[in-house]
């Protein structure tokens, strides 16, 4: 049977095509794609974190908290970012859950942050967050996992660079700078003639960080990296706001 001309063909969500690129890459290197939930307790967002009581991020600006309820041990909130399944995840591999040795996962999925609403910015957002542990993983696996990565999902030889930074959960930070797509490097609209653009951050995670999950930090190591897929996808697309990602717009959806 064939299919009236008139037929109309569902398309998937750039952020979706997105998604499933960033995994089919990552998983070719061998890390594993888990999730989480969306409603995190303060612990994982923040306590197992590293992030310090008074940190700004906890505030009513930056967070989303959840009304308490009678039967609540602990404060709830819808999670800042997908960190806290890295947290849940080397709390399994410490407690042998995981076969291997070495754990390296990739973790894509919805963040959200009380902040206004702008062509960069939303209070829903994708984030994808990568972790590997191992007994001498070092920075320079970093650099290659992450040059792989934008390598594959741009279509070219691209370069990365790391810039000294300071993140509560990492231990050296950087942020991490792509070399531009568009231009090589040279110099274009795209990098506002930079030849780099900023695109995530990372580092060596935090001996606090593993000790809060049961990992000895004297024998394992291991570096982590954080970023927006809605970033990613307007720069591969060239979108020049996010909002479109969320409009339900089927004149965005249909190009893809």
């Amino acid at each position: 049977m064939t299919e009236p001309e008139n037929t109309l063909k569902g398309h998937l969500h750039p952020l979706t095509i997105m998604i499933d690129r960033i995994c089919v890459i990552m998983t070719e290197m061998g890390f594993d794609v888990v999730d989480g939930p969306e409603i995190e307790t303060e612990f994982y967002n923040f306590d197992a974190l590293n992030v310090p009581k008074d940190h700004p991020s906890r505030d009513m600006q930056d967070t989303f908290w959840i009304k308490p309820r009678p039967q609540d041990t602990e404060r709830l909130l819808l999670r800042t970012h997908t960190s806290p399944v890295q947290i849940r995840t080397m709390e399994k591999w410490a407690k042998g859950e995981y076969e291997n040795d070495m754990l390296a996962i990739i973790v894509p999925g919805k963040a959200f942050r009380n902040e206004a609403t702008d062509a960069t910015h939303e209070a829903q957002f994708h984030q994808v967050e990568g972790l590997l542990i191992g007994k001498d993983i070092s920075l320079a696996h970093l650099k290659g996992v992450l040059r792989h990565l934008f390598t594959e999902l741009f279509g070219r030889d691209i370069e990365i660079r790391l810039r000294a930074s300071f993140f509560p959960f990492t231990e050296p930070s950087a942020e991490i700078d792509m070399q531009c797509f568009k231009c090589g490097g040279v110099g274009c609209g795209v990098c506002k003639q930079s030849g780099w653009i900023e695109v995530m951050g990372s580092g060596m995670v935090h001996p606090n960080v593993l000790e809060n999950c049961g990992v000895d930090s004297s024998i394992y190591q291991g570096f982590a990296f954080g970023g927006g897929i809605d970033r990613l996808a307007m720069l591969k697309w060239g979108i020049d706001d996010i909002r479109l990602f969320y409009s339900g717009d089927l004149r965005v959806v249909n190009q893809f």
